[in-house]
């Protein structure tokens, strides 16, 4: 805990719930209104004061002394968002303000006070540029802490330095904002806070505990902490106007250039470094266009150079509505240019590998990656991440190349290929337009944690199908393989017959695993058990038979 208290200058805006209802949801504060939380009024306006409502009153009580009340819930959201602008007003005459509640913020008073001319003109420099810019009628008080300041601004008052305990001492004990606290110490006779803060530290701490020890403190003019002032964000973002529409490929080259290089000086100015980019630009015709782009190390000012470069291509180099796969040109040439660095920390933050940084043949890889992802989108480039699940569709996940490779799943970490450094990512797949036949599933190694009931055994199959594929299995007689409800095989299945082809003779099966999933919701449960046949061909595949319905879910090699 502090010793002596700080200076303080603390806004407070009278009954700030009734303000915000009236902000946000159009409630007009001049009226009669109440706010209410758990059936008792925690905040009402002058008019409903003056009919007598007072705040701790039940429902039916205040509406009774005011027949024509208007009644608010309380929404603590709603709170905050409308005291932003007041605090970001508040923000724009002095430096470092810390939010105590919606409603009341305070900041340390010797800066202001210093630069605005005294404490005074501080102060009403403050309550005269809030209620300028947000409209809000407000009150500020300077004491020692901001315990102090805060009754201090309920009087608009300021305490002289060293006067903060004289202050304090004629005030009710109720004024600490304990209710159960402040009942008890009236029934042991103390009923201000100057009895209060007289009583021995050691023997209050010991009668009342640890929060009738910082009450104790308060009393008697001490904080129990210092201000947590809060830091305005700093404003990363680079703009570049052009009065000529860039329409060319080269002359955007230039201006991602330029503009990569700003935005690098400004973030190493602030000894951050740049993980995600947003690009986002603007034609002559007022098209916005918009893309982000992450990268799994530090973005230097050349790599943030030719992926603004790369985009810029794909813009201006897509497609012209005749069919083709990219996506359409604009329409007009680009006149605004941002640079938005989405993702940031320090840039000690990423340790270089043990051998140096990355390779130069992953790098140039991922280079002519991105390059693509430029000119077809972030979609067209795709990596496969294993995760949990009892289906192999379940365990595979793709994710955009340079996105985070997070499973859908709980499951095994990510294998590295065969022969690859430790953390290299997985081979990416590149997707045409149309999508493809299938996706080539990972193979790992069975992992018992976290568990998987009904997940099929190891092997991995090698190809998942994106839409099952209708079958028909059948025994030596002919007949259709049947599974009950209680997992028994009517016979042992003979031939395989894949949608619309030819009978195939099955030599070996294993099976069936069930899988009985999300049972608790209806709309969603699925019943559903799995086969592993060999085909006289030598194929193999994964059957699942579902509703007396069986289907073929993948290959394997």
């Amino acid at each position: 805990m502090s010793g002596e208290p700080q200076r303080t200058l603390l806004l407070w805006c009278p009954d700030w719930p009734v303000l915000a209802a009236e902000i946000v949801d159009g409630v007009p504060a001049t009226d009669p209104v109440v706010v209410l939380h758990a059936n008792r009024v925690i905040a009402c306006s002058e008019r409903a004061r003056a009919e007598g409502i007072r705040r701790g009153l039940r429902r039916r009580e205040a509406q009774g002394r005011c027949p024509h009340l208007t009644v608010v819930d309380h929404d603590p959201g709603r709170d905050v968002r409308a005291f932003e602008p007041v605090v970001a007003a508040v923000e724009e005459v002095v430096a470092g303000v810390e939010v105590i509640r919606p409603g009341a913020c305070a900041t340390a008073a010797r800066g202001p006070s210093r630069y605005l001319g005294g404490e005074e003109a501080a102060a009403e420099r403050i309550v005269e540029h809030v209620a300028q810019s947000c409209a809000v009628e407000s009150q500020a008080g300077i004491a020692d802490g901001v315990f102090a300041a805060g009754l201090a601004a309920r009087e608009g008052r300021i305490v002289t330095p060293g006067g903060t305990r004289e202050f304090l001492a004629a005030r009710p004990v109720e004024a600490l904002g304990r209710p159960a606290l402040a009942d008890l110490l009236r029934r042991l006779g103390v009923r201000t806070l100057g009895e209060f803060a007289a009583l021995p530290a050691g023997d209050v701490l010991a009668r009342f505990g640890f929060d009738g020890a910082l009450a104790h403190r308060l009393a008697g003019g001490r904080d129990d902490r210092p201000l947590a002032v809060r830091q305005p964000p700093a404003d990363l973002t680079v703009t570049a106007d052009y009065d000529e529409p860039v329409d060319r490929v080269d002359a955007a080259a230039f201006a991602a250039r330029m503009l990569a290089e700003r935005l690098h000086e400004r973030l190493a100015g602030y000894g951050l470094a740049c993980t995600r980019l947003g690009i986002e630009a603007v034609t002559a015709h007022g098209q916005e266009l918009h893309r982000v782009w992450r990268h799994d190390g530090l973005l230097t000012a050349a790599a943030i150079a030719d992926r603004v470069r790369w985009q810029l291509d794909g813009w201006l180099s897509g497609s012209n509505g005749r069919g083709g796969t990219r996506p359409a040109r604009p329409t007009a040439g680009i006149v605004r240019l941002r640079l938005v660095p989405d993702g940031v920390l320090a840039q000690a933050g990423l340790q270089p590998g043990l051998w140096g940084e990355t390779g130069e043949e992953r790098e140039r890889a991922h280079r002519a990656l991105s390059r693509v992802q430029g000119i077809l989108g972030p979609e067209a480039v795709v990596t496969a991440v294993l995760g949990g699940g009892r289906s192999p569709a379940d365990q595979v996940r793709l994710v955009p190349w340079g996105d985070e490779r997070a499973p859908a799943r709980p499951g095994p970490p990510p294998l590295p290929p065969a022969g690859a450094a430790p953390g290299a990512a997985s081979a990416p797949v590149v997707v045409p337009a149309g999508g493809g036949a299938g996706r080539r599933a990972g193979r790992g190694r069975a992992v018992a944690e976290p568990p998987w009931p009904g997940r099929i055994p190891p092997p991995a199959p090698a190809v998942v199908l994106p839409t099952p594929l209708p079958a028909d299995v059948r025994d030596a007689a002919g007949e259709p393989v049947v599974v009950s409800a209680r997992l028994t095989v009517s016979a042992a299945p003979a031939r395989l017959t894949v949608g619309d082809g030819r009978p195939a003779e099955i030599t070996g099966w294993a099976g069936p695993w069930p899988v009985d999933e999300r049972w608790w919701a209806p709309a969603e449960a699925r019943r559903r058990a799995r086969f592993q046949v060999c085909l006289a061909d030598g194929a193999a595949l994964l059957l699942a038979v579902e509703g007396g319905q069986w289907l073929v879910e993948a290959i394997y090699d």
